[in-house]
């Protein structure tokens, strides 16, 4: 299975759960829709950044591709999942909102997958690969020798 295909996939069944439970909140208790919509934005950011920011601290080859395509299956993949979740748990949505969700909606899934990603990517890359901090320990006490140049083009 191709790496983008998961994470697309995972990161489209995690919008459309926020989307869905967002919606639930904002229709049981309006007042509380700041916070917990605050919250769950967070928590969408951080999954995004999290496994991108994991993928470059393993080095899997071709990140960039990878998290851009993904981003662009969650955007589209979510949007369907964000009506049936409404439809199914909240109030009855219908088809008629798949537009608005297969275009702004999509979008801005793409974005929000897309942008924490790349920081991710950015800070996971900075950080030593997993099993290279043992060679730096068993040299931390040692201190190199540096040798003279030899032949420095003055003559004596």
């Amino acid at each position: 299975m191709p790496a983008w295909l998961l994470r697309g996939l995972g990161m489209a069944v995690l919008h459309g759960a926020a989307a869905t439970v967002l919606a639930k909140i904002a229709v049981l208790h309006p007042t509380d829709s700041t916070v917990s919509s605050s919250i769950v934005v967070a928590l969408l950011i951080g999954a995004a950044a999290l496994w991108s920011a994991v993928d470059a601290w393993l080095r899997h080859t071709d990140l960039g591709r990878t998290w851009f395509i993904a981003a662009l299956l969650a955007g589209v993949v979510s949007a369907p999942l964000t009506v049936i979740g409404k439809a199914v748990f909240v109030d009855q949505t219908g088809v008629s909102a798949l537009g608005e969700a297969l275009t702004g909606g999509a979008a801005f899934t793409a974005l929000m997958v897309l942008i924490p990603a790349g920081l991710g990517m950015f800070v996971g890359g900075r950080l030593d690969p997993p099993g290279t901090g043992s060679k730096k320990t068993k040299t931390a006490g040692k201190t190199p020798s540096v040798e003279e140049p030899t032949g420095s083009g003055e003559s004596a």
